[in-house]
């Protein structure tokens, strides 16, 4: 395995997993609201995945498909892969709600009638993975006092850390809007398992999945994965394509290149050690494959991310 790249065991190895790793690359925000009396705020489509949090009193959704849903205190609402929402005191049309604003916390001193949790991350480069696209534009989870006493943990833990903003919240953030959302995702998988999902525990994908993300520094090719795996090259990659959403070689690339964006953003190694660790020979090779994916290069992706100030408000949640 080569340095640097993710050890995925086992069942951490599966689509839901590497969906959320793929928006990892994204600027994770967050910010909490109050509201009272009559009040509306629309939320633009975005680029990322994000979540609406309820924590205390009770809203409805809006969505531009679908009719306006009900949400009590602890409610969940997903946002998979950014579609345009909102949130108001009554049923509305979402074209009649004024758009969010862009200010960061809104919270008063004085009593009010509900209270918001939002947090995204906003992808500046890539696309939302495949997965993430498949599901439905808005996801609503209601944790139930028996169950799900991690997620409500979670927004517990996220709250208090947009509250209280202290050292060390670049790196606290992404870390809670990570286990949030995969808690999330994963309760409503459970509360709608009768929803037509791909598998994403197939035992032989998970395997194939396995290899590329242990040894992403190997030079795969369809052939070696679908041997791997004891299928044929051709049954491999239309089952491959069905679980996943994308061809064996598609995916590889397309994680190399995220992976490698991840180490960009996060770690100061070199360029051609970046490289190496996500299968590529050169530095060239990796430079020219990342300006195809991104339509920057490498290098100034680095600098924009190193000087990158989080912006004040979240968009599109």
């Amino acid at each position: 395995m080569g340095a640097g790249t993710p050890a995925c065991t086992g069942a951490g190895t599966d689509i839901l997993s590497e969906a959320i790793g793929s928006v990892r690359i994204g600027r994770a925000e967050a910010c909490r609201k109050a509201e009272s009396g009559s009040w509306g705020m629309r939320f633009a489509a975005f680029a990322g995945s994000g979540v609406h949090i309820v924590l205390r009193g009770s809203a409805w959704l809006v969505t531009a498909t679908g009719r306006p849903r009900a949400l009590k205190a602890g409610d969940v609402v997903v946002a998979p892969f950014g579609a345009e929402t909102g949130l108001s005191h009554a049923p509305r049309l979402l074209s009649h709600l004024p758009p969010a604003c862009p200010s960061g916390n809104t919270r008063s001193p004085d009593p009010t009638d509900v209270e918001f949790l939002h947090a995204a991350y906003l992808l500046d480069r890539g696309q939302v993975h495949p997965y993430l696209r498949s599901l439905p534009e808005v996801l609503t989870i209601s944790p139930g006092h028996d169950r799900s006493s991690q997620l409500r943990s979670l927004t517990d833990l996220l709250a208090a850390d947009v509250t209280d903003v202290q050292p060390g919240s670049g790196a606290t953030r992404p870390a809670l809007l990570d286990l949030l959302l995969t808690h999330a995702l994963r309760q409503w998988l459970k509360q709608d398992g009768d929803v037509d999902r791909p598998d994403i525990g197939d035992p032989a994908i998970a395997v194939a999945l396995r290899e590329i993300h242990t040894s992403l520094d190997k030079p795969w090719t369809v052939q070696q994965l679908s041997e791997a795996v004891g299928m044929s090259r051709t049954a491999f990659t239309k089952r491959f394509t069905v679980v996943v959403g994308k061809p064996p070689i598609t995916y590889l690339t397309g994680w190399r290149l995220s992976y490698g964006a991840r180490l960009l953003r996060e770690t100061t190694a070199p360029l051609a050690t970046i490289a190496r660790q996500v299968g590529y020979s050169t530095e060239f090779a990796f430079g020219a494959a990342f300006r195809r994916e991104y339509g920057i290069a490498p290098g100034r992706f680095r600098d924009l991310q190193s000087r990158q100030v989080p912006a004040a408000q979240v968009r599109g949640v």
